[in-house]
């Protein structure tokens, strides 16, 4: 009976189904609502409790993504378990720009909720499969300790919840990493996680088209509301070709070569947790800061360079090259030259931002992203 909600593994690529795809758009709302927090909280602390929604945003897509590629989301039991946690996951990204004043509870309830619920469905729905049945007794474990923390921390006071909800993360975090060992139930091992690379890779570069076209999104919408003078529309067009940049360095050859060295390799999920678990969280918070760093120049292309707008345009682009390098790290064992240069070519920027207008300065980003994208492209083909 279990084992028709667990996919036919037939040695071909396992589709996404379109169940999946729906259940993103819940995704592209928390994205968007993350991307409007940072931006009208352009501090220090604003940007420490943005990284702190997304890593849990990023988990509860990231843990939902692993179960579909071990179930089948074509068979209704999976459909109706997908769409409880979208209605969850709702009411989590309605209250994600006030999570840290008086949403706090409702943040953490309905996040725990999607951790632990999935994992006590998957319990049920993998009963028949041993190994899988082990390591979701194990992950509901965990996941039941750090709901404590995050309905904890909803509960508490503002200044109070950023500990608690650090704990909280912490938690969640470690777990894979210490194959979530249990006193008296030991610890998974990733042979056991038995996954198709190529619907992994698909499904998070799925998830970084949302966070791209987000981008679009908000570039489009602050552009629509300017007056198009020449300074705003080059702000737009700079805007336009970084994203397209990003979209090409993420989707290069590597991106299929990485799905490939997954499904080839002899303990895919010890790949796939360090190449489509961690990694790809940092190249998601890259393209959100790029975003805030458009929506800034588009609306202030000309004048002084503030500090935080050089932080976004310059650290954004950064990021985004370190944390694609950390994904061909995972796979390969071995850092993308061309990206590494990128990032040194974007620090020497910094110096230089105070004699720099916004305009200009995002001009310098956008040509560096293009220039190490078209360098790999002529390396790759002169291979």
């Amino acid at each position: 009976m279990t084992g028709n909600l667990l996919r036919k593994r037939d040695g071909g690529h396992a589709r996404v189904g379109f169940v999946e795809l729906f259940f993103d758009l819940v995704f592209v709302f928390a994205i968007t609502q993350i991307s409007h927090g940072l931006l009208e909280h352009l501090t220090w602390l604003g940007a420490l409790q943005s990284a702190m929604l997304l890593m849990a945003v990023w988990w509860a897509w990231v843990f939902t993504s692993w179960v579909t590629n071990w179930l089948d989301p074509d068979r209704g039991a999976v459909q109706a378990a997908l769409f409880v946690l979208m209605g969850a996951g709702l009411v989590m990204s309605a209250a994600l720009p006030r999570a840290f004043e008086d949403r706090g509870l409702a943040f953490g309830a309905a996040f725990a909720f999607i951790q632990v619920g999935r994992s006590l469905f998957v319990l049920w729905a993998v009963r028949g499969d041993q190994a899988l049945f082990a390591n979701f007794v194990r992950i509901a474990v965990w996941l039941g300790v750090s709901a404590v923390f995050w309905i904890w921390g909803g509960l508490v006071s503002p200044e109070q919840r950023l500990g608690m909800w650090a704990v909280a993360l912490a938690v969640e975090y470690l777990g894979p990493i210490l194959f979530f060992y249990v006193p008296g139930l030991g610890r998974s091992r990733t042979s056991d996680w038995s996954v198709e690379g190529a619907h992994l890779a698909e499904r998070v570069g799925l998830f970084v088209i949302i966070c791209l076209g987000e981008t679009l999104l908000i570039t489009g919408a602050t552009f629509a509301g300017l007056t198009w003078t020449a300074p705003v529309i080059l702000a737009f067009v700079s805007a336009v070709l970084s994203t397209i940049a990003m979209w090409r360095l993420y989707f290069s050859r590597a991106h299929e070569a990485g799905s490939e060295a997954i499904h080839g390799s002899d303990d895919p999920g010890r790949l796939a947790r360090r190449a489509y678990t961690y990694a790809p969280l940092l190249v998601v918070a890259a393209i959100i800061v790029v975003a805030v760093s458009d929506e800034l120049v588009i609306a202030h292309p000309e004048g002084h360079v503030a500090t935080a707008t050089a932080l976004t345009l310059i650290g954004g682009p950064i990021l985004f090259l370190i944390s694609t390098c950390l994904g061909g790290l995972a796979v390969w064992g071995r850092w993308m030259r061309p990206r590494l240069v990128g990032v040194a070519a974007l620090a020497l920027l910094w110096p230089l931002s105070p004699q720099m207008t916004p305009l200009t300065l995002s001009w310098a980003t956008t040509i560096i992203l293009l220039a190490v994208g078209a360098w790999e492209t002529l390396a790759y083909r002169a291979r």
